[in-house]
């Protein structure tokens, strides 16, 4: 069923940190259409303000001037490998992103032996949460959300990390549920869905698990949540629980095998339940798929040959699930010295590219669409989503309530 939207969570006393990088940005431009490019929505994908984007959100170019009288909104998302921010104003039913911040701080790292958070992963953590601070108080945020997902819902001391947070940074961190981070992503990019009635499969492949939803969508409307799921398999978890990479090319198809083994044991009910659903629909196994997560934006990257990355390039593609297949399968039969010499790939994800490519093929082995959406949005973008739609309507109920004053008065 469709849900209502969470209400806001502000966050308190914001301190300064030490400033980082904000996410890449890049002048590069795809390569020139061909017969065998990637294809877009149909009739192209949303303009920018449709979109809920600026023409530059952080790495894509100069970010837009923001618009002074309106409040500025943020939402922080602390995976299991990676810290993020993006700062907004609302810009009609949408959004212009006025800042953004994403720093790799593998949070999960060691979770699948420990059970615990390191304390060198938390101090990482910190230490981007405190640049995260330091822009919510610079940008004079009205109101953020921040969450923590999968790390922190794993491990035996997560709650106490979450106090060291508030405690160092100002910042408090709702650890949400695995339903709530699926019904996050799907808000934050159903926009991208390719056009079409009836069920459709939205899949965020994270650090410490994978989400998929199961929706239904008509023309352009919020998607009716059919059913979703929750596998404790993402990039950081099944890396980890694979052990370390064998020198042998042998050595590293059979620990793929085993990848791709471990996650299909993991589907398999929830294949299993939805069956009848798609059936019912007429849909069969194949039905829309888009991918939101850096699993999929890494792999469209390389499918563009992009000397880096550029969102603007990515975000909204539409790509053959044959072309996702063969990269993820040439990209798990690399060394992880090529892996590293890949423009779009780099020392970064070469370790946990691979776990991704696993995922990825054995989704596309349980629903073999032909082609794959590309989404570089998600649980911030929902967030925000959230967080200005209940502002929206708390501010018109005011409204009314001071118009019946007026009224009674007169």
């Amino acid at each position: 069923m469709a849900e209502d939207l969470p209400p806001a969570v502000r966050d308190k006393e914001a301190v300064s940190g030490q400033d980082g990088q904000q996410e890449r940005r890049s002048n590069a431009s795809p390569r020139r259409s061909s017969p065998d490019s990637p294809s877009r929505r149909p009739a192209g994908r949303p303009g920018k303000a449709a979109q809920g984007m600026g023409p530059a959100d952080g790495r894509g170019g100069a970010f837009q001037r923001p618009i002074q009288h309106k409040p500025a909104f943020a939402a922080i998302d602390l995976g299991t490998n990676n810290c993020r921010l993006l700062i907004a104003r609302p810009a009609g039913e949408n959004f212009v992103v006025i800042d953004a911040f994403s720093r790799v701080v593998r949070l999960g790292e060691g979770l699948a032996q420990t059970n615990r958070l390191s304390q060198t992963a938390m101090d990482r953590a910190l230490g981007a949460l405190q640049v995260c601070a330091d822009k919510l108080r610079r940008r004079n945020v009205h109101l953020a959300r921040s969450v923590a997902t999968e790390a922190c819902r794993r491990a035996e001391n997560g709650p106490e990390f979450i106090e060291r947070v508030h405690a160092e940074t100002g910042i408090r961190l709702d650890i949400i549920s695995a339903k709530e981070e699926a019904r996050l992503a799907v808000l934050g990019c159903h926009l991208l869905l390719e056009a079409g009635d009836g069920p459709a499969m939205i899949f965020d492949i994270g650090g410490g698990s994978t989400e998929l939803v199961l929706v239904d969508s008509e023309g352009g409307q919020v998607p009716r949540i059919r059913d979703w799921q929750s596998v404790p398999w993402g990039v950081v978890s099944l890396t980890e629980t694979c052990g370390h990479e064998p020198e042998d090319q042998v050595g590293r198809a059979a620990r793929y095998e085993h990848m791709r083994s471990l996650v299909r044991g993991s589907l398999a009910p929830f294949a299993e339940r939805i069956a009848g659903a798609l059936e019912a629909h007429g849909s069969g196994p194949a039905l829309r798929l888009l991918g939101t997560s850096g699993t999929v934006t890494t792999l469209a990257s390389v499918h563009l040959d992009l000397p880096q990355y550029d969102r603007r390039a990515v975000d909204g593609l539409i790509v053959p699930a044959t072309a996702m297949r063969a990269i993820s399968s040439g990209l798990a039969a690399m060394t992880p010295e090529q892996r590293r010499a890949q423009p779009c790939i780099g020392r970064e994800r070469s370790d946990l590219v691979v776990a991704g490519c696993a995922i990825l093929e054995t989704i596309l082995d349980l629903w073999p669409a032909n082609r794959l959406g590309v989404a570089d949005r998600g649980i911030r973008e929902g967030i925000l989503r959230g967080l200005m739609s209940a502002e929206g309507a708390g501010e018109r109920t005011r409204a009314a309530l001071r118009r019946m004053k007026r009224e009674a008065a007169q």
